[in-house]
């Protein structure tokens, strides 16, 4: 079982930063693919970033590179977001999921942070 607590939001003007961390008490969380996720209000969940088990591969919407970057660090069992240049647009509730592998759907979701950016 893979359980996930994201952490990290907050409410911050447009051009600022936040850093979300996703992070994970199951012994397995070090060899799942991680992704994350963004839900605004009346729109439907989207894909935002994602990276292999070993960090190597990185992936992103085209809406936040050159602004957001994922990382993670296996021996804290932490993945992470660094939101840079934030906008306004990207207000959301956002969650971390973690899957087995990259051929299978997300199995394990956390509960999501809120990221409010004024203007």
């Amino acid at each position: 079982q893979v359980q996930l607590v994201e952490s990290g939001g907050g409410l911050v003007q447009a051009g600022g930063s936040l850093r979300l961390s996703c992070a994970s008490s199951g012994r397995t969380f070090s060899s799942y693919a991680v992704g994350w996720f963004r839900q605004a209000p009346g729109k439907e969940r989207e894909f935002v970033a994602r990276t292999s088990w070993s960090g190597g591969n990185r992936y992103y919407t085209d809406s936040v590179k050159g602004r957001f970057t994922i990382s993670r660090d296996n021996t804290k069992n932490t993945v992470y977001l660094q939101m840079n240049s934030l906008k306004p647009e990207d207000t959301a509730v956002y969650y971390c999921a973690a899957r087995p592998s990259d051929y299978v759907a997300y199995a394990y979701w956390g509960q999501g942070t809120q990221v409010t950016v004024s203007s």
